[in-house]
């Protein structure tokens, strides 16, 4: 390289971000699952309760969605190119474990919490040395998402119709999900 040209990115910055472009992603993904399951929700007079537990919900998504918006900016990451399959796939999964019932929503909110939880839990401790400050948000982030998947075993998550088989694919698309937010 040339004196004064800028330094290409190593590993280090491409591992950085995978991370953000993932986080962004599923952040992205959640707000839609849960604008979804608040589409049925919502029009259902008797399901106004829940209609309002979900929102809170997506309210703290919606939140730290700002926050990677913010960082994906700051540190020069393009977001997934998949963000238009995500707000579809997020809105008709939420939607449609919604017209399953409360139940299946919840279930829902817990695979998907359950699989960030653990990966933000994983990146706090690769980012701890090299950005405290970014693992301490990731920290904070992973304790909202526990906070959603309590909620959501508290309201009979595991009580819903088919919920190994729910739950499992579930788990699978955020695993999935999260490889190829990863590099597309």
């Amino acid at each position: 390289m040339t004196a004064g040209s800028p330094e290409r990115p190593g590993p280090r910055h491409k591992r950085l971000a995978e991370m953000l472009r993932v986080d962004h992603a599923g952040e992205y993904g959640a707000v839609a699952i849960y604008r979804g399951q608040q589409a049925v929700f919502s029009a259902l007079p008797h399901k106004q309760v829940v209609a309002k537990q979900v929102e809170e919900m997506e309210a703290g998504e919606a939140e730290h969605l700002k926050t990677f918006d913010r960082l994906l900016v700051e540190r020069g990451v393009r977001p997934t190119l998949l963000g238009p399959l995500w707000n579809a796939a997020g809105f008709g999964l939420g939607a449609a474990t919604a017209l399953m019932g409360e139940k299946a929503a919840m279930a829902c909110t817990e695979a998907v919490e359950d699989v960030i939880e653990k990966h933000y839990a994983q990146q706090a401790d690769a980012l701890s040395d090299e950005e405290p400050g970014l693992a301490a948000t990731i920290r904070q982030f992973r304790e909202d998402e526990l906070g959603h998947k309590k909620t959501a075993e508290a309201a009979g998550a595991a009580e819903a119709p088919g919920y190994g088989f729910l739950s499992r694919a579930i788990r699978l698309g955020c695993h999935v999900a999260i490889r190829a937010a990863e590099k597309i």
